[in-house]
């Protein structure tokens, strides 16, 4: 069986009208602008609407990517949604963003957190390469602060929601996804999760009334092993796709904390400039960070037709991930 490289087609990102600010915050918990952009960088996030549902913004945000791509959804051969905020925990939100393509396809969602995107991309990549499927739409999406506790000021000022999405293809000329670098410790389980919910402890009302249904983090934990496991993944990556740092234009971080971007750069040796940073506009939205961040700066020109980019992200799990991208 030949294998085929992977072509990045078009991107796609969605994020709902409503913004919070952090003087919004400010009315809601004891905290304020100051305090919170000192130890995050987050100005603002995004906040879906009521008659909204992730579903809703995958679709948005779809729809972008497949224009770009100049494809219809009938085209595609597989939906990938990678998300910890699930519409519910069956079926797939994948298969409801497939009905509302409209088209027949495999849909599935995996969940890594916020390495959420780049799991998808390789097992997107796989898929691909194999001759498995030709054409693949990944998404990264979340409704966080829909599992949020809205009453803990040190985890509510950080998260936000919104959808980004990507559309693959085989192409025997073409290679445009480089290299993807994975990796997972299990042993911090314990200091990013969600409790309850699961079949380990279903919800109750105790669980409802002990809050623990919503996102628990151990920050100051988390924050020194994702600095140096993020850096690790962007170097492995760069190996596997046989770069070195002076060929990458870009670099797109996990949009969790400014802190958390700014150290993983100076480990890198990246000079500011190189390095993109969108965590101020919409705070952590998990899996859908660097896909957001990425499609952004396609459209803003930061990163040019033919450029050589690195994506790297972080998550719960504990997880982490890296890939070589040519725009």
């Amino acid at each position: 069986m030949n294998k085929f490289n992977v072509k990045i087609l078009g991107t796609g990102s969605y994020v709902p009208e409503k913004v919070l600010t952090n003087s919004d915050l400010e009315k809601m918990v004891d905290t304020s602008d100051q305090w919170i952009t000192e130890r995050t960088g987050i100005k603002e996030r995004r906040i879906i609407d009521k008659s909204q549902n992730l579903s809703d913004l995958a679709f948005e945000a779809s729809k972008k990517a497949l224009e770009k791509a100049k494809m219809q959804a009938n085209q595609i051969d597989v939906i990938i949604v990678a998300t910890v905020s699930g519409e519910m925990p069956l079926p797939a939100t994948a298969c409801t963003l497939q009905k509302k393509l409209g088209i027949n396809a495999v849909a599935f969602d995996i969940s890594a957190a916020c390495s959420g995107f780049m799991y998808g991309l390789s097992v997107a990549k796989s898929f691909i390469e194999s001759g498995t499927y030709k054409t693949v739409l990944l998404v990264g999406g979340e409704v966080l602060t829909r599992i949020t506790d809205w009453t803990d000021r040190n985890t509510c000022v950080l998260f936000g929601d919104g959808a980004g999405a990507m559309v693959l293809q085989a192409s025997e000329t073409e290679k445009d996804v480089l290299s993807v670098h994975l990796g997972a410790d299990g042993n911090y389980t314990n200091l990013l999760n969600i409790p309850a919910g699961g079949t380990a402890m279903p919800t109750t009302h105790e669980t409802v009334d002990n809050k623990l249904q919503f996102i628990k983090m151990a920050g100051k934990e988390v924050f020194k092993i994702a600095v140096v496991k993020m850096a690790e993944a962007a170097q492995k990556a760069l190996e596997l796709a046989g770069k070195k740092d002076e060929d990458i234009a870009l670099y797109i971080p996990h949009q969790a904390n400014l802190r958390i971007i700014e150290a993983v750069g100076k480990r890198l040796g990246v000079d500011k400039g190189k390095v993109y940073v969108n965590v101020h506009k919409y705070g952590n939205m998990s899996s859908a960070t660097t896909i957001i961040a990425l499609d952004e700066a396609i459209s803003s020109g930061a990163a040019k037709k033919g450029d050589i980019i690195t994506v790297m992200a972080f998550g719960g799990g504990l997880t982490w991930g890296a890939a070589v991208l040519k725009i």
